[in-house]
């Protein structure tokens, strides 16, 4: 495991944090490495609703380590094993089957940003900066990273962005879809999330998550799958209690 990544879990809430702000939260190859095993063990952890994504120190993530990848990237086996760490981190983030939250303050720049949109939310404060930049290394953006661009932003604003490599602030990647909310008190707004997270249907978000997937996957339509997640809930602990909870005027308590 790498020094700068780690897992902080309480109350149903798990907090990966990235902790390298002497490199502005760049990504070296134990931190690539590191980073799907930390977000499966989130995952395995029945304790946990939801994953909160975010920088310790300094700003969110500005990107890979470029000192460290003009050193070794004429190495071809360093090169692969390096293109295999960073997709297993956005995969593994991307098909996460609980909640996922990026908390973006500070620098949020190529690496750093591909990590954003794989999560399912994306919280900013004002003062949190965007940018892909593979048009300034001579590099290729992956199609699966870009697929994820391109769902939250569309296609044209997707080229616009990696055609320029430019910077733009919170207020811009809140009007192009890229972040769901840029909030005054970041910490607060966090905090409300995550409550939120926790406080409601834990079968209802997965099964939500997992359509949703599907549909981004390219389904149109119900399947025996779909309609016999449908059905099922109707039998299910949770909704016995939402129903319960709600004949009953009191806040539901699912397990």
């Amino acid at each position: 495991m790498s020094d700068h990544l780690y897992l902080q879990t309480s109350g149903g809430v798990a907090r990966l944090v990235i902790d390298r702000a002497a490199k502005r939260n760049a990504f070296d190859q134990t931190m690539w490495e590191a980073f799907p095993k930390l977000v499966d063990r989130a995952m395995a952890d029945p304790a946990v609703r939801v994953l909160i994504v975010g920088g310790g120190q300094g700003p969110f993530c500005a990107g890979a380590d470029i000192g460290e990848f003009a050193t070794h990237a004429a190495d071809p086996v360093w090169r692969g094993r390096n293109n295999a760490a960073i997709r297993a981190t956005q995969i593994t983030l991307a098909r996460a089957p609980k909640p996922t939250l990026a908390v973006i303050d500070g620098d949020c720049i190529g690496g750093g940003l591909g990590i954003a949109l794989a999560c399912d939310v994306r919280l900013a404060s004002r003062a949190a900066r965007f940018g892909l930049t593979p048009a300034k290394l001579g590099l290729v953006y992956p199609l699966h990273d870009t697929k994820l661009l391109v769902d939250l932003v569309g296609p044209s604003q997707a080229k616009r962005m990696l055609f320029t490599a430019r910077t733009f602030d919170a207020a811009e990647a809140l009007r192009l879809g890229l972040v769901d909310d840029v909030a005054d008190d970041l910490a607060a707004a966090v905090d409300d999330f995550a409550a939120r997270v926790v406080s409601l249907s834990p079968a209802t978000q997965l099964a939500a998550k997992a359509i949703i997937r599907r549909i981004l996957d390219g389904a149109s339509d119900d399947d025996a799958v779909s309609a016999a997640q449908f059905d099922a809930a109707f039998d299910s602990p949770d909704f016995a209690e939402g129903v319960a909870a709600f004949l009953a005027k009191r806040p539901p308590r699912f397990t």
